[in-house]
């Protein structure tokens, strides 16, 4: 007997469970929201984890404001969902308050997610942070004229 999209998608929330996902964490990591690419990005930026998951974050910029954020992940569960919840929570933000976001800010939108994943959310930080300092370097050089 084939199994059904929603059985499916229950399955899979019970197996994340199972393995230390609170109920936020497997959210974000169904429904993928933020993923994807913004064709007029004013910042994209990748980066590749020591586990070998990779990010690759795109920005759009209005007064030193991030009005809109996508991201594209290769990973686990436990970066995608770090991943998904970050966008969230940068939309809106300035480049100060964005640069400011740490490890806990994300975790606490999560709920919970295995021990072994926490780097995840320290890939996502890093990436975050990577493409921040790329933006304001080259508005920087613009502002020069270089």
């Amino acid at each position: 007997m084939e199994e059904t999209f929603e059985q499916n998608m229950q399955n899979i929330r019970q197996l994340l469970a199972g393995s230390g996902y609170a109920n936020e964490a497997i959210t974000y990591f169904l429904d993928k929201k933020n993923m994807g690419t913004l064709p007029d990005a004013d910042q994209v930026t990748e980066l590749t984890g020591p586990c070998g998951d990779t990010m690759k974050i795109y920005l759009k910029m209005a007064e030193e404001r991030i009005t809109d954020a996508k991201i594209e992940v290769l990973g686990c569960p436990g970066a995608i969902a770090s991943a998904m919840a970050a966008m969230d929570l940068i939309k809106g933000k300035t480049l100060e308050e964005t640069m400011a976001v740490q490890d806990r800010d994300i975790f606490r939108m999560l709920g919970d997610i295995p021990d072994q994943k926490q780097h995840c959310i320290r890939l996502t930080v890093k990436t975050i942070q990577k493409a921040i300092e790329e933006y304001k370097s080259h508005s920087d050089k613009n502002r020069e004229g270089g």
